[in-house]
């Protein structure tokens, strides 16, 4: 009586485990669905340094600030007065004529014109200079104990008296090298001084003499105006302007490292004697100097003008032309080195911070344009992340999100100099954990809110996002900011055609659902979620269609490769999208769904007919596990399984090609559809099983887990096992136990299931007698669970090892060897 042998149950493949609990890690191995990963769009490096790049979607509009422009000083306002912006309305007034008229002097009684005026003052002043130079000047100077008195005041935080600026014995460096002719004080016994061109007194071409504004008449004051400021103004900083003149004027081009000597010195008088922003009253005079010091056209010394100028705190005018000095050198990378050595990265952040958007809009374009071409350069990258570069930008997002209507424009412009140099710094792994922290990633999220219709900044913040979503704590971030998921979709659907900001966003998407069940949920859960993939999935397929069909119809030309090019760039939003629908249905509650929708089965069906592994390797690839995720659901519904022949057939692409990859997906695919009766028979007629075997030989472990699962599955029908163990199986089978059990008890356990399969039901005779006893050898060593164990070095996989040996490996071993023992009994 033939006794009725139990057949092992059918394969179903192993998710990929994430290794957490051991229940955990043996419920997930016997499931299929696997995380698709993928690698990030490329980003080409950005052409020549300008504020908009060529795939600007503002063109090449005349309303687009330009990259290119010249500064001369007569481009500066000499008395950096900013402009109320507010356009003053006429007086209501009517003038009244005098009732007479002076008969000696008729226009003695008419209003004078203010030209008039102002030559009525200067020759008031004039009169006063000489009334003056014919006094003595001695009891002009301030005396000795005048002197003192004024310079003790009483100590003063943060600042350095006159007295210790002009002392001797403070360091050149602080004072600068003053001249003996520019420090000398006149003797009380001369009265006839005649005036000192290096006074600030210059003679005029009739020989009169002219008071500057850089000082006052021969460059003595009264006693009540000799206060701290003034001598130090007298003795130290006008020593300093005229020194910056005279080298100025000269040709030399030695000149220049002195020039930028003589700004340093001169910021570090003005700091010492809290002189800096605008509390220096002759301020005006230090910014005249300094503009005319821009005609030079040398970047280095440019720079150091414009640091100077940022810490008095220009404005209006003054300090956009500052902001476009500082971009117009920022343009080179070969000034990339002055801004290392100068010290103005924290003047341009501070600007970033307190100027209103409103005010200095300009301005702060042109300054986040030089940041952006800055944060190109790796070493100034370093350095604006140690100056916090990041909170800065954070909080200059959010006031350019509530900017009114009519500065949106501007703000835009801004935010898209802004949200590139973001891109720069995300690159630094420094960087993730400040986007984190300052919750930059939010503030990002709010900006594609107000400005969703911008191509240009969301393409930024795509690109933004799919550096950081690769990372385990900024994919959180985004994960947990509010409809983060609905606001993609929306982008995805208002941006459709723009490829580089769609490939960038579903590749996002890819990173959120690898994570977690919880985002796989919300995005499917997100109004529109399926029909707009989809329709996306269906644009592309007829885009990529209809070049495929370009290039074959057509004869070879030299367009050819570009064609092939945007094959391949189109090819690669397929790879992302198909990888979004596959994390997805990994969802117990999302997979089913998705298994029974035509449209979805349909378009993954019809890539796998359009395509070939030659020329699309990767989408195949992900295309295959797509399905193999989605065959996992076998209900009676399930497009999959109505179509399970059609995708049997074309999944022998995969299996018959050179790739690896794709043969490896093909045979999982293989793994859940041979639990059906007739894709077995299919797969029998077109000799499936020959390349199954085959992969039997392979190194990799996963490969062999799948074969495995294949023969396992093929096994099931007595007349494939004939042919199963005549293509060498069985024996394959035991080398594949041998050399992969201590290490992998999952596919020790499949091995075993496919081996009882073949021989543990009245065909243990189609294994030779020497097969049989290496078998009952390797089972027996490898059921001693104190000797398995002692294999696993590594502490922390003991126990993971120790649940797949006790319910992967154990059961099955232990009826193979009591067939084994059956058997040497019989014989």
């Amino acid at each position: 009586m033939e006794t009725k042998h139990e057949v092992c149950s059918a394969f179903t493949p192993r998710r990929n485990s994430l290794r957490k609990s051991c229940a955990d890690i043996v419920r997930e191995a016997r499931q299929s669905l696997r995380v698709q990963s993928t690698q990030r769009p490329f980003t080409p490096r950005d052409g020549p340094r300008r504020l908009f790049g060529a795939n600007s979607v503002r063109g090449d509009h005349g309303s687009r600030p330009p990259s290119a422009f010249s500064l001369h000083a007569r481009n500066f306002d000499a008395d950096s007065r900013p402009g109320s912006g507010t356009r003053l309305s006429p007086l209501n007034h009517k003038p009244k004529f005098p009732d007479s008229i002076n008969a000696e002097d008729p226009l003695k009684d008419f209003p004078k014109s203010p030209i008039e005026l102002v030559e009525a003052r200067k020759g008031l002043a004039w009169s006063q200079t000489r009334l003056l130079k014919s006094a003595s000047l001695t009891s002009l100077l301030p005396s000795e104990t005048c002197t003192d008195e004024k310079l003790n005041p009483g100590p003063e935080p943060k600042r350095l008296s006159a007295e210790q600026l002009c002392s001797p014995d403070l360091s050149t460096d602080r004072r600068g090298h003053l001249k003996a002719s520019q420090r000398r004080t006149p003797s009380r016994s001369n009265k006839n001084i005649k005036p000192d061109v290096d006074s600030g007194v210059r003679p005029t071409e009739s020989g009169t003499e002219q008071k500057t504004e850089l000082g006052h008449g021969n460059g003595t004051t009264c006693p009540d105006e000799e206060d701290p400021e003034s001598l130090v103004w007298n003795n130290v900083i006008l020593p300093l302007l005229q020194e910056l003149e005279s080298i100025a004027a000269g040709s030399s081009e030695g000149s220049v490292d002195r020039l930028c000597d003589l700004c340093d010195r001169l910021h570090g008088t003005l700091a010492d004697a809290d002189m800096l922003g605008r509390r220096c009253k002759k301020r005006s005079g230090i910014l005249r100097t300094l503009f005319h010091l821009v005609d030079r056209e040398s970047a280095q010394l440019n720079l150091h003008i414009a640091k100077l100028c940022l810490a008095l705190c220009v404005s209006g005018n003054n300090l956009l032309n500052i902001c476009k000095l500082v971009f117009q050198i920022s343009r080179s990378e070969s000034n990339d080195i002055l801004f290392e050595k100068i010290s103005i990265i924290d003047s341009l952040l501070s600007l970033l911070k307190y100027e209103d958007v409103g005010v200095s809009g300009e301005a702060l374009l042109y300054c986040v344009g030089a940041l952006k071409f800055l944060s190109g350069n790796i070493a100034i990258l370093r350095i604006l992340l140690a100056k916090n570069c990041i909170e800065v930008v954070q909080k200059l997002l959010q006031k350019l999100c509530i900017v009114s209507d009519c500065d949106m424009t501007l703000a835009g412009n801004i935010l898209v100099q802004l949200t590139a140099t973001l891109r720069n710094l995300a690159d630094h792994p420094d960087s993730r954990t400040l986007f984190v922290s300052f919750y930059v990633i939010p503030a990002l999220c709010l900006v594609l809110r107000h400005y969703c219709e911008d191509k240009d900044i969301c393409t930024n913040i795509s690109r933004i996002f799919s550096k950081l979503s690769s990372y385990s704590e900024c994919c959180l971030a985004l994960a947990r900011t509010p409809n983060c998921y609905s606001l993609i979709l929306d982008l995805l659907s208002k941006h459709h055609q723009k490829q580089d900001l769609v490939v960038r966003l579903l590749f996002t998407l890819g990173n959120l659902t690898a994570k977690s069940e919880e985002p796989r949920q919300k995005l499917f859960q997100c109004n529109d979620c399926m029909p707009t993939l989809l329709r996306l999935y269906n644009s592309y397929q007829r885009r990529n269609v209809s070049s495929s069909t370009v290039v074959q119809k057509e004869a070879p030309s030299p367009r050819e490769p570009a064609a092939a090019a945007v094959a391949a760039l189109t090819d690669d939003v397929l790879v992302k999208l198909v990888r979004v629908l596959a994390n997805m249905c990994i969802h117990p509650a999302v997979g089913p769904s998705l298994a029974t929708n035509t449209t979805c089965i349909q378009l993954l069906t019809e890539t796998l007919e359009l395509r070939c592994v030659e020329e699309s390797e990767d989408l195949m690839v992900n295309v295959a596990a797509a399905i193999n995720n989605l065959s996992f659901y076998q209900e009676e519904n399930s497009e999959i399984r109505r179509n399970q022949l059609t995708i049997a057939k074309l999944m022998l692409k995969l299996l018959l090609s050179s790739s690896m990859d794709a043969m490896l997906e093909a045979t999982r695919v293989y793994g859940n559809l041979s639990l059906h009766k007739d894709v077995r028979d299919l797969a029998m007629q077109n000799k499936v099983h020959r390349f199954v075997v085959t992969l039997l030989d392979s190194k990799r472990a996963e490969m062999c887990f799948s074969a495995c699962g294949v023969l396992t599955n093929l096994a099931l029908d007595p007349p494939n096992r004939v042919c199963l163990t005549l293509e060498g199986a069985s024996a394959k089978l035991v080398d594949c136990l041998r050399d992969f059990g201590p290490a992998d008890w999952q596919l020790a356990g499949q091995a075993c299931q496919a081996l009882w399969n073949l021989i543990g039901h009245g065909s243990d005779t189609l294994l030779h007698a020497e097969e049989r006893e290496r078998l009952l050898e390797i089972l027996t060593v490898y059921s001693d669970k104190e000797e398995t164990l002692k294999w696993t070095q590594n502490e922390d996989e003991q126990d993971f090892n120790r649940a797949c040996w006790e319910s992967e490996f154990l059961p099955v071993a232990q009826k193979l060897i009591k067939v084994l023992h059956s058997v040497e009994v019989t014989t």
